[in-house]
């Protein structure tokens, strides 16, 4: 489940355009990334390695007046 989890991630951060863009098949490992987090810390895909599962959640029109 983590490996699905981890490729939708990819997918889903490839495709809003951060991420250097690749074909990537399910359950392929998703690439390393850094995002900044509402606390202001950078944080990385790979700090995340052995644990349970890794959430990204992202308000696209949050503190925007669209």
């Amino acid at each position: 489940m983590m490996k699905r989890a981890l490729a939708a991630l990819s997918v889903l951060f490839g495709a809003s355009g951060g991420a250097a863009s690749a074909d990537l098949a399910v359950g392929a490992r998703a690439p390393d990334f850094a995002l900044q987090g509402s606390d202001g810390k950078t944080w990385t895909l790979a700090e995340f390695a052995g644990k349970e599962g890794v959430v990204l959640a992202w308000f696209p029109k949050a503190f925007t007046p669209g």
